[in-house]
């Protein structure tokens, strides 16, 4: 098979076509001729050197695909209502970035009616991401006030659909007036451009001084501070990166009396148990709702994996300039034919 090899640590042109032996499904796994492969920030710091692959995971990167189930685990495919022809959407710890991935069957999920095979791509990192740390960890009810970091992101415009569709009202927080008015199109109800305002002060004027409910953050470093400030009483705050750096300094105090909770989670090392809980709650609560048009995955570009330009040596190279600029609203997905 075909796929994209991390040839060494550095920038995007490190990544480059290569060929390897088309991998072999095991026990509860299933192997899946990938149509579409999702692009995530943890691609780009593995790229980097700063995020190796769990245990047992394959080095190449891509964390999640869609495409046809092609052989796999009998048993398993039919405990999932899941069969060999299958078209699925899965999640991965690595090896999404080639023609054909090994997955648990148990993170696969049927691709949801209408979409197409790259708009399925562009689901599993973030819909996982989303649901564990805003849903199961953080607690986010109706009624409730969500304050996503990064409205633009595939995080974020994932977080703001389903904050929306399950009763929340959404404030983000994005680098520009127009990344703003795009969070707004798609259901946000406030965005804030984090470089001409303070973002902890605005929310507490949109909430009445109440603050926040919780909080999505993929900033960490001296933004929690400013969080811990503008977050309600029994307020928590879910930390799923540290792209603003590891340390942070709050006021400890604030944390008491406010009863706050703040938590921390990565999926990609976590066991396959875990992961098919998550997959159980999506396809129960959240398909549905991508079955109706309720919710869509927002699709900002699309690269031919292999298929290099521009000086770049392959689609995803130039896939992950993109990501690095910061430009897109929304997922960048890789395609291969």
């Amino acid at each position: 098979m075909k796929c994209i090899e991390i040839r060494e640590n550095g920038g995007p042109a490190v990544l480059a076509p290569a060929e390897r032996p088309v991998p072999q499904a095991g026990v509860g796994e299933a192997l899946i001729r990938v149509a579409a492969s999702g692009v995530n920030r943890p691609d780009v710091v593995q790229r980097q050197g700063h995020y190796p692959p769990p245990p047992g995971a394959s080095d190449l990167p891509g964390l999640e695909v869609a495409g046809v189930i092609e052989a796999g685990d009998a048993a398993a495919l039919a405990e999932c209502g899941l069969a060999v022809g299958d078209r699925v959407c899965a999640l991965v710890a690595g090896g999404g970035y080639a023609e054909y991935c090994v997955a648990p069957v148990a993170q696969c999920l049927p691709i949801p009616k209408g979409l197409t095979d790259a708009q399925a791509a562009a689901l599993p990192e973030t819909f996982f991401t989303v649901w564990s740390n805003v849903f199961d960890r953080a607690r986010l009810q109706p009624g409730e006030t969500l304050l996503v970091q990064g409205g633009a992101s595939g995080i974020g415009v994932t977080a703001i659909q389903l904050g929306k569709a399950l009763g929340a009202t959404v404030i983000v927080t994005c680098g520009s007036d127009e990344k703003c008015a795009k969070a707004c199109e798609l259901g946000a109800d406030h965005a804030i451009n984090y470089k001409t305002a303070d973002f902890a002060e605005e929310a507490k004027k949109l909430t009445n001084g109440k603050g926040v409910d919780v909080i999505l953050d993929m900033v960490a470093g001296d933004y929690v501070q400013r969080e811990v400030e503008c977050m309600a009483e029994d307020g928590r705050l879910a930390i799923i990166a540290v792209q603003g750096g590891v340390k942070s300094a709050f006021n400890a105090g604030r944390l008491l009396v406010k009863r706050l909770t703040v938590t921390g989670n990565t999926l990609r090392a976590r066991p396959v148990a875990f992961k098919a809980a998550i997959a159980r709650a999506l396809r129960e609560r959240v398909w549905p709702l991508l079955e109706s048009g309720a919710i869509r995955p927002v699709v900002h570009a699309t690269f031919p994996a292999l298929q290099g330009a521009d000086g770049w040596p392959s689609g995803a190279a130039r896939a992950h300039a993109l990501m690095e600029s910061g430009a897109h609203v929304g997922k960048i997905i890789l395609t291969w034919s």
